[in-house]
């Protein structure tokens, strides 16, 4: 297919410098995608913990909730948990604008926009997947949120590569043009497309087929925008296969499920040599945060449940999910649990005394 999708390089005032793209590229070569009621605050600082440059996502929060909710438990950034990005679902350009723009005031470094979710109560508030009928809808919001956010904030939009039958390249292509064309330089792609009638949520995420090789195209057609790679991707081996096609790589249940795959992304994905961490570092600082968020009135289990997977693949695994199940939800439970949860875990990895004397 020719190249009938000629963009030019534009931004807030002017055009976009190499130095700026780079920029742009470098901050999200490796991402933690949002997903609702798991990227709270408190997984996003668990995470933090283990990377320094992985850029890490909200949960979705709509235009209603921030115009109309309470902005601080929704919206507050703990101090040293960025880089951050606010995704916020909507379609009306005047909430958007003022959406991003409270969530800049907070601190985000990034507002991005769902155009992916195909829940039906997201289709039913006119916003998510189903906007990828609707470009110009879309334009006209990104164009509003840019004007809103002071000029070191990014403004993106996360889309899939498809809805029902509006699923070729040329579609997508359009798509991604009309709304480059109001300014938004980052595009972070789910690599399969959605149907909206007939398919649940979670069946979206397995049924329809995967195609990475859409979201390289995307690239190749548009190699002046930054392009972020979503979607069935479950290791840093495959995320860095990935780079050499596209800017960036978004990890989603991945890096939930096998947290600490994400303390190897600095020295893996970003170059960056650092001192070794360990298991037992994580646990204390954790230790020390469960202390300082009890004290304002959170439950031991609403962080623990996001540390499940810490052991991931490790003897004692097992060990460690079933104690921190079976007791951080009881009654002033505090960082003792989980570094009971540690040590059972941590034992178990160990040979015995007979074994190590053969």
């Amino acid at each position: 297919m020719s190249r009938a999708f000629a963009l030019q390089p534009a931004c807030r005032g002017g055009f976009a410098s190499a130095y700026e793209g780079a920029m742009i590229r470098s901050h999200h070569r490796l991402c933690v995608a949002p997903m609702m009621e798991w990227t709270d605050r408190h997984c996003r600082t668990f995470h933090r913990m283990l990377t320094r440059r992985t850029l890490l996502y909200t949960e979705m929060e709509t235009t209603g909730a921030i115009l109309h909710g309470d902005r601080e438990r929704l919206l507050a950034l703990p101090p040293g948990q960025n880089p951050v990005a606010l995704q916020i679902g909507g379609s009306d350009a005047r909430a958007l604008a003022e959406a991003a723009r409270i969530g800049a005031s907070f601190g985000y470094d990034e507002i991005n926009l769902n155009v992916g979710c195909p829940s039906d109560r997201v289709q039913r508030g006119r916003f998510g997947a189903a906007l990828m009928a609707e470009p110009k809808t879309v334009a006209r919001g990104v164009a509003a949120m840019i004007d809103a956010v002071p000029a070191h904030v990014l403004v993106s939009v996360k889309c899939r590569i498809g809805i029902d039958d509006l699923d070729s390249s040329e579609h997508l292509a359009r798509f991604v043009e009309r709304v480059a064309e109001a300014g938004c330089r980052l595009f972070i792609v789910h690599a399969r497309k959605a149907w909206l009638q007939g398919l649940s949520p979670k069946e979206n995420r397995t049924a329809p087929p995967l195609d990475h090789e859409r979201v390289h195209w995307l690239k190749r057609t548009f190699p002046e925008l930054t392009i972020v790679l979503n979607g069935g991707i479950e290791s840093l081996d495959e995320a860095r296969a990935h780079l050499g096609a596209v800017d960036g790589v978004m990890l989603g249940r991945a890096a939930y499920h096998n947290p600490w795959l994400l303390a190897e992304a600095d020295a893996r994905i970003f170059g960056e040599a650092g001192a070794a961490l360990t298991r037992r570092d994580v646990v204390q600082r954790l230790a020390a945060y469960i202390d300082a968020e009890r004290a304002r009135g959170v439950r031991l289990h609403q962080i623990t449940r996001h540390v499940l997977g810490l052991y991931h693949g490790r003897p004692g695994a097992r060990a460690f999910r079933r104690h921190l199940s079976e007791n951080a939800h009881r009654e002033g439970a505090g960082p003792e649990v989980l570094i009971e949860a540690m040590e059972m875990a941590e034992s178990a990895a160990r040979p015995s005394r007979a074994f190590a004397a053969e």
